[in-house]
């Protein structure tokens, strides 16, 4: 069955960086553009980044841009994201997701991961 398998959050200090991977199996990895979307404590969901099947492509939200890079490994089905200039508000529950197709809602996702936290504190 489908998997996405969210790995490598963690506690960091303010300024520091992290780097999220997501391990896809149970389906044809390169053929889906893959997402991150986060959720702060107590808000809802925020796209983060979106990534082409061939990775050729990359969308960012002005909050994580020029920080963030996405980037992905269809040879060995995972998709990364390196996590730079941590800010406190960068605090969330981080996910990936997967869609056919370059999606703008959450609903047209068709595959989630279960998350890895990460924290930004002193």
């Amino acid at each position: 069955q489908v998997q996405l398998v969210e790995s490598g959050g963690g506690l960091v200090q303010p300024g520091g960086s992290l780097r999220l991977s997501c391990a896809a199996s149970g389906f044809t990895f390169s053929s889906y553009w893959m997402y991150w979307v986060r959720q702060a404590p107590g808000k809802g969901l925020e796209w983060v980044s979106a990534i082409s099947t061939g990775g050729g492509k990359t969308y960012y939200a002005d909050s994580v841009k020029e920080r963030f890079t996405v980037s992905r490994d269809n040879a060995n089905n995972t998709l990364y994201l390196q996590m730079n200039s941590l800010k406190s508000e960068d605090t969330a529950v981080y996910y990936c997701a997967k869609a056919v197709r370059l999606v703008v809602t959450f609903d047209e996702y068709d595959g989630w991961g279960q998350g890895t936290q990460v924290t930004v504190s002193l």
